[in-house]
């Protein structure tokens, strides 16, 4: 555990590193997300800091700070529940076969050589998404566009992408609420529309716009990120390829060893808090560090091999590469039930898969991420 500060942010904070404190923390009702739930305390809040340096417009902050990601007790569980049965294991198991058949119709576009984030990872995903949350087809192109600008650092680039999911959203949720559909979007609609005290107008485009950009985001770079891994470990893609049983645990082995959130939002101390014998005072900020958790070999045998049969049991997970506790990733099933399709189907489909070049790496803080993997389909 270390204190450190990012780029942009003017107040420090900790970087929880080991594997127990990591869940411990993720588990401790004790920190929060916002700095306004610290009683008794005007508290910094550093991810403004952050934002505020890369220039984005206050009028857009409250779109990325106060989403279901940011805030916490009642208000989370409330804007959780609208959105959570939509996520459950049980029904990923009943979109399998439609995302198989879109998994199928991706592969079918590809050609000889290819570069796979740009035509298989990132498509792939967004169109689960966007059929599951119910944005029509020819809306798509629109999302992907500005979702992907979103992605820069540049100060004050990412205000056009953001005002252009705000209106993409607006103008979506107006034709939804006209022409209500069995999606998920007409769900909350019809729950704002009900009982405004359940989700806000500001809350509702929010939870529209996290839910598609977190919705395809990871599983775009885990597909991504897991296929240059499996490329680069003839071993261990054998195995995956003689026994398509593995798939399962062979995704839980790749969220761990290249999963693409290396940390976690925000935390703040709202009392204070002894981790690893070193107090967190109330108001301090903390930031779980899952990549080094997924890697501390007081957890994990050998934690820099690469082994797809890690993970005894395809139905817990032993890595935090969705996190844990009250936040855990409410996408976590989806994004396991989409790769293992994308994955099986891929090299089943393409076994003399092959690097084509060099692959090029997306700058993204507290993420790992593939900008381009070129590949060739066939020797």
């Amino acid at each position: 555990m270390v204190k450190g500060s990012f780029s942009g942010a003017v107040t420090p904070m900790w970087l929880i590193t080991r594997y127990e404190a990591v869940k411990n923390v993720l588990s401790d009702t004790r920190f929060v997300n916002s700095p306004a739930s610290v009683p008794g305390m005007d508290v910094g809040n550093i991810r403004e800091q952050m934002i505020a340096a890369r220039g984005i417009d206050p009028e857009l902050a409250p779109y990325i700070l106060d989403s279901i990601l940011d805030v916490d007790g009642a208000d989370h569980l409330r804007l959780r529940r609208l959105v959570s049965r939509e996520f459950t294991a049980r029904r990923v198991i009943d979109l399998r076969p439609r995302m198989a058949e879109l998994t199928e119709a991706q592969l079918d576009q590809l050609g000889d050589e290819t570069e796979l984030i740009e035509n298989f990872a990132y498509p792939l995903p967004i169109t689960v998404i966007c059929e599951l949350v119910g944005v029509p087809e020819e809306d798509r192109p629109a999302w992907r566009d500005q979702g992907r600008a979103l992605m820069t650092l540049t100060p004050g680039a990412a205000n056009a992408p953001l005002w252009g999911m705000v209106e993409l959203a607006q103008d979506l949720i107006e034709r939804r609420r006209a022409e209500p559909g069995d999606d998920l979007l007409s769900a909350l609609i019809r729950a704002h529309d009900e009982d405004g005290d359940r989700l806000s107008d500001r809350e509702l485009v929010t939870m529209l716009i996290t839910l598609i950009l977190a919705g395809h985001e990871t599983t775009t770079h885990l597909i991504g990120n897991g296929t240059l891994a499996l490329l680069s470990h003839p071993d261990q893609l054998d195995l995956v390829k003689k026994d398509p049983g593995l798939w399962p645990r062979a995704v839980h082995e790749l969220m761990r060893w290249c999963g693409p959130v290396h940390g976690t939002q925000m935390r703040y101390a709202a009392e204070d808090v002894e981790i690893d014998g070193q107090t967190i005072k109330k108001g301090e900020g903390v930031i779980p560090i899952l990549v080094s958790a997924n890697y501390d070999p007081r957890r994990f045998d050998d934690p820099l091999r690469l082994d797809v049969t890690r993970e005894q049991d395809s139905r817990r997970e032993t890595h935090v590469g969705f996190g844990h506790g009250l936040h855990y990733c409410l996408g976590a099933a989806l994004a396991r039930g989409e790769a293992e399709i994308a994955f099986n189907a891929l090299f089943r489909r393409f076994p003399d898969l092959a690097l084509a070049g060099e692959p090029e790496r997306q700058y993204m803080p507290m993420s790992w991420r593939l900008a381009k993997l070129p590949v060739r389909m066939y020797l």
